[in-house]
């Protein structure tokens, strides 16, 4: 049981990054829709349960050391290079993004440079990335538990303390920034971006694991409370809309609200959520060119990192509202390819154990 809430733990840890935990992406795709929102964080718990149980449980079976063999596996060669390309892309892009999220959250939390921030993330991204996969995938769930309670906390205090009329607050919400036209849409979207985020390092967790029903615990526990999460922040904010609308970092303006020394707390933990989803994005990554802590590993890693550092300066929530919807749409082949391979593995299982039952 510890060892799938360990796996839980890093698979929240590589999901929620710089967009969520900052509350950005979460304004975007559920609170701009106002309460018809909270129907979307929903139906995220069930989906995001889903493909987390999917994902870490297809990396032990396979018992993958990268992404790579895995979708050539479930895809064949033609589907397989596509996925394969929507995989590297995903992780590279998101990695640029979280960059830009270490220098928006010390920016708005303490007015320091951007630049310190970015750079600061780099320079521990490369250190702990040299490190074994155990050693990485301990750092990752380290920080979640400290999310998941201050999140918990802020949701109470927003809900307990509004002071806005209904009407207010879905009239604020629904002029927010969103990328689509349906709350639903938008939803399965968002799922269907964190598959594809978390796919390449959720499934070197699970190749990690010796059990597949620890692994598939493990996935369908972290699957579920980033949804639970989800739909706690979408409360907090929905009930705060008018105090943090126009704000990098959203639940960090609401928690420095509540204390400034909360959001001190909380900028440190936002920034360590930022490092976990950057560190599994181009450990990941580089694990799909080499094998993991050869030199050739960490001199790609390195050389990728330092370019994405310099494109992180587009701006992080412009980064975020045009990079994600687009690998929302692209993980949809992805997710589709992996169903189709597991239930025609479990399929072609049951059809020859029930003709050896016949026998």
């Amino acid at each position: 049981m510890m060892k799938s809430f360990k796996i839980a733990l890093a698979y929240i840890g590589v999901i929620v990054g710089a967009g969520f935990a900052s509350g950005q992406e979460i304004l975007q795709y559920f609170t701009s829709y106002g309460i018809i929102g909270t129907a979307g964080t929903i139906v995220s718990i069930i989906l995001f349960g889903i493909c987390g149980k999917l994902l870490v449980q297809t990396g032990c079976i396979m018992k993958a050391n990268s992404h790579k063999e895995v979708i050539y596996k479930i895809g064949g060669n033609r589907l397989g290079k596509m996925l394969d390309i929507i995989m590297t892309f995903t992780l590279f892009c998101v990695g640029v993004v979280m960059i830009a999220g270490a220098g928006a959250n010390l920016k708005q939390q303490f007015d320091l440079p951007i630049i310190v921030g970015s750079t600061l993330i780099v320079l521990l991204i490369v250190i702990v990335s040299m490190m074994d996969t155990d050693r990485v995938i301990s750092i990752i769930g380290s920080i979640t538990p400290f999310l998941i309670m201050f999140i918990v906390i802020t949701c109470l205090y927003s809900i307990n303390t509004i002071d806005q009329t209904f009407n207010q607050l879905q009239e604020v919400a629904l002029i927010q920034q969103k990328n689509f036209s349906n709350w639903f849409i938008s939803a399965i979207n968002y799922v269907s971006f964190n598959t594809a985020l978390g796919a390449p390092m959720a499934l070197v967790i699970g190749g990690a694991e010796k059990y597949e029903k620890t692994a598939s615990a493990g996935g369908l526990l972290g699957g579920m409370i980033v949804g639970i999460l989800i739909f706690l922040s979408h409360l907090a904010m929905f009930g705060k809309i008018i105090y943090i609308a126009g704000y990098d970092m959203p639940l960090l303006e609401l928690v420095s609200s509540i204390s400034t020394k909360l959001g001190f707390v909380m900028a440190i933990i936002l920034f360590g959520m930022i490092f976990n989803t950057a560190v599994g994005m181009f450990y990941a990554f580089s694990a799909r060119f080499a094998k993991q802590g050869s030199r050739k590993f960490k001199k790609i890693l390195c050389i990728f990192v330092v370019i994405a550092y310099f494109l992180s300066f587009v701006g992080f929530t412009d980064l975020v509202s045009i990079l994600y919807p687009l690998i929302g749409y692209l993980g949809f082949v992805f997710i589709f390819v992996l169903v189709r391979w597991r239930f025609r593995e479990q399929y072609g299982k049951n059809v020859i154990k029930s003709r050896v039952n016949d026998c």
